[in-house]
């Protein structure tokens, strides 16, 4: 039998008697802890999925200790520029025993149950519409009112293209760059 199970943001595969680190829990050391984000249990081939989660179902284990994981060095550089930074970072963890998985409490439905219970015809049947109550069929209908009541904008009056010719001055011209020329050697006339 196992459980798939969120704890602490993230999902672990868990069985009876398996220990586990996970992000740092609040709880003491030695105590008992439960987690009820079950999002899967196995039992004897029967898979039992949640919807999101099932309900009634717990995992529970004992947190053994409190810890840091090993140093992962994080490095950042750039080259040819002469950036180098190095840092370190320990991730606190905590160590837990899972000591027992129950489902209790729960309407089960399993993967083969949910395959028998949808015939091929029933897939292809019409959605079904769903009635919106009193209170949200007047508030979408006040606002779909507002919506009706506010006014389309007129795009702004466009000025004649003469007037903004005429206002604009010439542009100065700028001065030549000056161009050196280069000297050459006069050539001797006397041969």
């Amino acid at each position: 039998m196992y459980a798939i199970v969120e704890i602490a943001g993230q999902q672990f595969k868990v069985e009876a008697g398996r220990k586990i680190f996970v992000h740092r829990l609040e709880e003491k050391e030695g105590s008992g802890v439960e987690f009820d984000n079950v999002l899967l249990i196995e039992d004897d081939g029967k898979i039992t999925i949640g919807e999101p989660t099932i309900k009634g179902a717990v995992v529970e284990g004992k947190i053994l200790e409190h810890m840091r994981g090993d140093k992962v060095i994080v490095f950042k550089k750039k080259r040819k520029k002469g950036y180098r930074v190095k840092n370190g970072h320990r991730q606190n963890m905590t160590h837990v025993e899972i000591m027992n998985i129950s489902a209790k409490g729960g309407t089960k439905k399993t993967a083969a149950k949910k395959e028998e219970t949808k015939p091929a015809e029933a897939a292809v049947s019409e959605p079904v519409k769903e009635e919106k109550p009193a209170a949200v069929k007047a508030a979408s209908a006040g606002a779909e009112a507002t919506e009706k009541k506010a006014p389309a904008k007129k795009p702004a009056e466009k000025k004649p293209a003469e007037k903004k010719t005429a206002e604009k001055k010439p542009a100065a011209k700028k001065p030549a760059a000056k161009k050196t020329a280069v000297k050459k050697p006069a050539k001797d006339k006397e041969e």
